[in-house]
């Protein structure tokens, strides 16, 4: 790959320069714009990040947290590459690639969870696990659907993927001035796609990190394409989105952890024995123990001060202190992560997520595995997840069982034909725009795409509001 092709400003739709001639802005920095604006991210606001249905005004959203990501993203653009520049280890990459590169990555963290559904990632488990209970027993036409259906259309449904629906979302589902979507650059686009690999190419045993997910569905197969033939990044991942990735590791891991202190998930005092007792033998050499023992200090030495000031909470400072700590020491690991591993990552060989290769790796995962303990497998947000999880049951019942007869000669009932035209025209009309001309086969599984779009564009209060409207619930 070569950065030329990389950051080839090729649009699905493509304009007039002459009207645009006195803009100085860069492609990309236009993508931004285009972004902010959007409904789309503005609906992040309402959408969860880890608490479900939570009313405080604490926690992070999807919002907050894309605000964080597309920071972190842009800083380690600029960590990354100013090093590659500086110590010349690729004689093509310019000054001038740097700013492009660095508003690639602030948009592609804005827009990374812009295709996840309602309440957290518990949702994506939620659309998986329905299709995969029901589909086996559904019909059309007296025949079983997950017979009619091709692999791929059944592994994209039981597959169901927010990375997948993001691409999707933003090339056919925004719909402004035509089927294009957002008609974002394709190295942005390329950049958010994790995963390059269809549903039936998922392969979590192969070692590398680019099949663990689908990073597109059949129905979008063709745009998917022309994206990575465009950049260059052919049956593997375009290079910023590993910088990406990293970026929204650091965001989560550390947002979760100050969150779940804030809301006495994890007390300070259990904090700190954690990281004493259960995670130092995780440290692969002596460089990675130095690294996670400093940050143990670090976390105390804050602890030690706050007292000192006399402040009334004590643990919670240090927590927000060190947090602000632990993200610089992982933004600098990823950019080690990174560098160090330049020319296979440029080559398309490299497997592994860029902390992973670092002395970062055992801090990241003492934070990831602190937060699934104590706050994902917490009773608390358990009972959140039932709730959220009983709303997904009768939005994915209803809505799925009226579009298996939507638009066929086969009848309806009236009360199917009424949810269906509670659907979105926007989402109606990117449906027929790529149901035309189609098999039957590939119209039904188009319709039942059409359910996980709406659904998908749902905020978490406009699903518990229609939840509640549709059964009856004053």
């Amino acid at each position: 790959m070569n950065w030329k092709e990389l950051l080839c400003e090729k649009r699905r739709r493509s304009y007039s320069t002459s009207a645009v001639s006195a803009d100085p802005r860069n492609e990309f920095q236009k993508d931004y714009h285009r972004i902010i604006g959007s409904a789309s991210f503005r609906r992040l606001q309402d959408k969860t990040q880890v608490f479900p249905l939570d009313r405080g005004d604490f926690v992070r959203t999807r919002l907050t947290h894309s605000l964080e990501v597309s920071s972190f993203a842009k800083s380690l653009g600029q960590m990354i590459f100013r090093n590659i520049l500086q110590y010349k280890k690729d004689s093509e990459l310019q000054e001038s690639d740097i700013e492009k590169i660095c508003s690639i990555l602030e948009c592609a963290g804005l827009v990374h969870d812009i295709g996840n559904p309602p309440f957290g990632h518990f949702g994506e488990d939620y659309v998986r696990d329905w299709f995969r209970r029901n589909l086996p027993k559904m019909e059309f036409g007296g025949k079983k659907i997950d017979e009619l259906l091709a692999p791929q259309m059944m592994g994209d449904l039981c597959n169901f993927e927010g990375n997948a629906q993001a691409l999707r979302l933003l090339t056919k589902l925004h719909f402004l001035v035509d089927g294009n979507g957002m008609n974002l650059t394709y190295p942005l686009l390329n950049t958010i796609i994790k995963y390059p690999v269809p549903s039936t190419g998922i392969n979590k045993k192969s070692g590398n990190i680019k099949d663990k997910k689908m990073g597109y569905y059949y129905a979008d197969r063709e745009i998917f394409e022309d994206i990575v033939s465009s950049t260059g990044a052919v049956d593997c991942r375009h290079p910023l989105a590993f910088i990406l990735e990293a970026a929204d590791d650091i965001a989560y891991k550390t947002a979760d952890t100050e969150d779940a202190v804030k809301k006495g998930f994890i007390s300070y005092s259990q904090l700190l024995y954690e990281l004493k007792n259960t995670y130092m033998d995780k440290c692969a050499d002596e460089g990675e123990r130095e690294e996670y023992s400093r940050a143990v200090e670090k976390l105390e030495s804050y602890y030690a001060q706050a007292l000192e000031n006399g402040l009334s909470s004590p643990e919670q400072n240090a927590v927000q202190r060190w947090i602000i700590y632990v993200q610089g020491v992982l933004l600098r690991c990823a950019a080690y992560g990174f560098t160090s591993n330049y020319s296979a990552i440029m080559e398309g060989t490299f497997p592994k997520e860029i902390i992973a290769v670092s002395h970062g790796n055992a801090l990241a995962y003492a934070l990831g595995d602190m937060a699934y303990r104590f706050v994902f497998k917490s009773k608390e947000i358990y009972k959140l997840e039932v709730a959220a999880g009983e709303i997904y049951e009768f939005l994915l019942d209803k809505f799925t069982r009226a579009a298996v007869l939507y638009d066929t000669e086969l009848e309806s009932s009236a009360i199917e034909q009424r949810v269906m035209r509670l659907i979105s025209e926007n989402y109606i009309r990117a449906y027929k725009v790529s149901a035309e001309g189609k098999s039957e086969a590939e119209k039904l599984y188009l319709r039942l795409m059409l359910v996980t779009d709406y659904i998908c564009g749902m905020t978490d209060g406009y699903a518990r509001k229609l939840y509640r409207e549709l059964s009856g619930i004053e």
